[in-house]
């Protein structure tokens, strides 16, 4: 009997966000069924069956695409913790959402992977668990951030929040129902109707 041995997966990181961006890039061009093996090292530029060799599924490579998209979609420290200590209010949300609408918008391509990742996973449920977990982590975060600010409302707000800025994302980064509106108004109405006095 012949006992097969796994080899190791390859750890060079800089390799590993080469081909994790060009899956990214990938999804937010082509969606879920462009994503392959062999499309990420043809995007990434790197010999075929590296990707393979770094993600030994398409499960591993959904994984580890959530897990960029994370990486490349997180606040700036220096940017976020100067708030902690500003008065609570309508202004420090602004500033807020502001920041997180220029991070989605900024990075575009980023943001069309995850609205990809999110229709996938109503069709596969294996991408929906993967997904779920990493969405309500982060809103758990958010919520944290948000008591840790002083900042009025709750849990329920805050999920209003996300609801809306998705739409608005989606809603810019696509076919706009009002692409005369600046991004900057629509924050400003959202936070001063969705935010408590």
């Amino acid at each position: 009997m012949v006992v097969a041995t796994l080899l190791p997966v390859p750890t060079n990181p800089e390799r590993r966000a080469a081909l994790t961006d060009a899956g990214l890039a990938i999804l937010a061009e082509e969606g879920a069924r462009g994503l392959t093996h062999r499309a990420v090292d043809d995007r990434a530029g790197t010999p075929r069956g590296t990707a393979s060799n770094y993600f030994r599924s398409r499960d591993a490579l959904l994984e580890a695409l959530v897990a960029r998209i994370g990486e490349r979609l997180a606040p700036d420290p220096a940017v976020i913790e100067p708030w902690a200590r500003r008065r609570p209010g309508r202004a420090l949300m602004r500033d807020y959402v502001g920041y997180i609408v220029e991070r989605l918008t900024r990075e575009r391509e980023v943001t069309l992977a995850l609205f990809e990742l999110r229709l996938e996973a109503a069709r596969r449920p294996e991408v929906e668990q993967l997904l779920g977990t990493w969405l309500r982590e982060g809103f758990a975060a958010d919520v944290a951030f948000h008591r840790s600010t002083g900042m009025a409302g709750g849990r329920r707000e805050i999920a209003l929040f996300h609801y809306a800025l998705d739409g608005l994302m989606l809603d810019r980064l696509t076919t706009s129902i009002d692409a005369g509106t600046s991004t900057d108004a629509v924050v400003r109405q959202l936070v001063d109707r969705l935010m408590p006095d």
